[in-house]
């Protein structure tokens, strides 16, 4: 059995409170495992009139889980208007991701689930990481170049080599140093993390058609081919480059267990088309299980009981299943 997961619950003025206050109300149907939030209770009832229970501790959440959603409280959030973010409740989503990933590091909490945030909230008060997987990882004592951001949905696995920089600039952060890093991430995170033993791993090129041969681009076969060579000898089952347009259908999908793309959109339209709603954020390379809903703060329906909680279950249900497959390998005498 697994410890209680902690869900940061993001910036207070954003749909991360409502979400998990749904989440929490659909436990049952989605049988899932006991959770508690991290935050301003007050965001809560802002928006929902369900059970709240503050807790003190982690170690109370299960006994209080059945009758009413428990939060760990964090310090005043200020005056919270859902839909209007403001530097008190930025400064707050900072403390309750900073509170439940130290909850999540020193288990005394499952796994970590993190709401969404305002980078733009998060910058104007001297933020200073691209985004919430650098400041976990940077907490966890791994170097950001040694995680992966993975989006996952029921059926499909993306990973991008290269996140959250402009096109232009992609073919020259290519190496096969990065892509050989990235993938041998990945293959882990999937056993660890989903109990793959021997992970797949298809490849995306880079040009159209992959190239052609090189007369549209010389990336495949300069980065990719190499690199996937490489992969090869060391026991990972990595095929490509191939052409991203012919990889995302049905019968391409279940040839591989995680898709390994050059950029942000070459993974993430594909996975946001098919599990828009149920897309899940998982960091890879972390001593903790970490997820995220993929999807943002949505300040414009912030309050209106509109906010799909479906992402937030879907984190929530694979923060539990990965913690649940690694404490499985930990008996088993496997890191």
């Amino acid at each position: 059995m697994i410890l209680p997961l902690a869900v940061a619950m993001g910036d207070p003025a954003g749909v991360g409170p409502e979400i998990a206050a749904k989440a929490w109300k659909a436990r049952e149907l989605h049988s899932l495992a006991p959770f508690f939030a991290v935050g301003d209770p007050r965001a809560i009832e802002a928006v929902w009139d369900g059970p709240v229970q503050r807790i003190d501790d982690p170690s109370e959440a299960g006994q209080v889980f059945a009758r009413a959603l428990p939060v760990v409280a964090v310090a005043d959030a200020g005056e919270i208007v859902p839909g209007k973010p403001d530097i008190d409740g930025a400064r707050n989503a900072l403390q309750s991701l900073e509170l439940a990933a130290g909850l999540a590091r020193s288990d005394a909490a499952g796994a970590l689930v993190t709401g969404p945030v305002s980078k733009a909230q998060l910058y104007s008060i001297g933020f200073t990481y691209p985004g919430q997987t650098e400041f976990v990882a940077e907490r966890c004592g791994v170097a950001r170049e040694n995680t992966v951001m993975m989006l996952a949905g029921p059926t499909l696995r993306v990973v991008p080599v290269t996140v959250h920089v402009a096109l232009a600039e992609v073919a020259a952060l290519l190496s096969v140093e990065l892509i050989l890093a990235k993938a041998r991430v990945t293959a882990r995170g999937l056993y660890r993390n989903f109990g793959i033993e021997k992970p797949r791993l298809a490849f995306a090129g880079l040009n159209p058609h992959a190239g052609e041969g090189g007369a549209i681009g010389r990336e495949e076969i300069e980065l990719l081919e190499p690199a996937i060579a490489q992969l090869r000898e060391e026991g990972i089952d990595a095929v490509g480059p191939y052409a991203a347009d012919g990889m995302f259908h049905p019968r391409a999908r279940a040839t591989y267990d995680a898709a390994v793309c050059l950029y942000h959109d070459q993974a993430l339209i594909p996975l946001k088309t098919l599990h828009f709603d149920d897309g899940v954020n998982i960091t890879l390379g972390l001593p903790i299980v970490r997820t995220s809903p993929d999807h943002g703060t949505a300040f414009g329906i912030a309050g209106r009981d509109e906010a799909n909680p479906g992402a937030m279950i879907a984190a929530i249900r694979m923060a539990a299943s990965a913690a649940q497959h690694r404490a499985e390998l930990a008996l088993a005498g496997h890191s």
